[in-house]
């Protein structure tokens, strides 16, 4: 049977001041009514019941996590974030207890996809393909631009086709490259973005764990076993390490699947920008807004609250009942670093 993963453990830092560690990017509305967990659970919904579905957040989020899934039964509570692979690992061992012919999507909580039908169709075609073939997939997306925020797949030439999704042998993954390198791969037009989604089945998952990371495979096999009972101290002594270092690029039976769908990964506050309608001078802005001489801005508040701007732009303003963050659009990544110093000062952690 098919089962997804669904990755929600982060605390979305660049999102501050309305992501916070309880109520981190992932369960917040940041697109559309809906929170981004939300969002990930109805795009996959017709093809896994959420009965098959796994959730890994942390113990901070997890009453929340189940609060906004009633329908999710399986939710796991990191104590602690060790990064994609062993949160990955735990949830394959816990599956294959399950089900161990089960065939699996992990996905990101807190992602942005705008053609939800494309979408299905490259996640059906990518959990038949591993039901049938002892397969790692991963799903990349065409760029769209030179972006220097994702990671890239170079893919090797020729592949094959199942129904209307093409799927390709990997040569080799990179990291997040400077503007030079993301420009020439953009031209090049051999690469495809990575956008951290995988399908396999639970066997071929596993046999990878267990030859290239054997260590992180017993305990987590030892700690499925146990039920996940008092298992912070095993697992904080798991590598913190992600899936694409510890799997994905040593592995040699990887393919990607081309997914020809919008996709976001909604880095920082200027993502926004390209997802609601702008106004005549190019602002954005949810809640009141007034702009006088303002251009290119993005303002995030509420209807109770009324946001002026005067002589303006290319910044970022958001405002939350106790906090207000101002910063110049080209800066947003930054607001994590922003963020770090805050938690260095006592008065300011109630805010985090």
């Amino acid at each position: 049977m098919n089962w997804a993963v669904i990755m929600a453990g982060g605390y979305g830092e660049r999102f501050w001041p309305m992501s916070r560690r309880k109520r981190p990017k992932q369960l917040l509305p940041i697109i559309g009514d809906k929170t981004m967990i939300q969002q990930t659970v109805d795009r996959l919904r017709p093809m896994i019941p959420a009965a098959r579905m796994v959730v890994v957040t942390n113990r901070e989020q997890a009453k929340l996590v189940r609060q906004q899934l009633p329908r999710v039964k399986h939710v796991i509570a990191e104590p602690m974030g060790r990064n994609t692979a062993p949160c990955i690992a735990l949830a394959t061992a816990v599956i294959a207890r399950l089900d161990p012919s089960a065939v699996i999507v992990v996905v990101p909580a807190d992602s942005w996809v705008g053609d939800v039908e494309k979408y299905r169709r490259v996640v059906h075609e990518s959990l038949a393909l591993a039901a049938q073939q002892d397969v790692l997939i991963t799903i990349g997306l065409r760029p769209t631009s030179p972006h220097t925020g994702y990671g890239y797949i170079r893919f090797k030439r020729g592949g094959f086709a199942r129904g209307k999704v093409r799927f390709r042998d990997v040569e080799r993954f990179v990291e997040k490259p400077d503007f030079k390198t993301a420009k020439r791969f953009f031209e090049k037009g051999e690469y495809l973005w990575n956008a951290g989604m995988f399908v396999w089945h639970v066997r071929s998952i596993w046999k990878a764990f267990e030859k290239l990371q054997p260590v992180m495979a017993k305990s987590c096999a030892r700690l499925a076993a146990t039920k996940l009972k008092n298992f912070a101290g095993e697992y904080q002594r798991l590598e913190k390490i992600s899936v694409d270092y510890a799997i994905m690029e040593k592995a040699d039976n990887v393919v990607v699947a081309n997914g020809e769908f919008p996709w976001d990964d909604l880095g920082d506050w200027a993502a926004i920008g390209r997802h609601y309608a702008k106004d005549a001078a190019g602002n954005v802005s949810r809640g009141e807004f007034v702009g006088l001489d303002s251009i290119d801005c993005i303002v995030v508040g509420n209807q109770k609250h009324l946001a002026v701007t005067v002589g303006v732009r290319d910044l970022v303003i958001v405002h939350t009942p106790d906090a207000t963050l101002v910063c110049h659009k080209k800066a947003a990544q930054k607001v994590r670093e922003l963020v770090k110093k805050l938690a260095s000062k006592q008065k300011y952690r109630k805010l985090l």
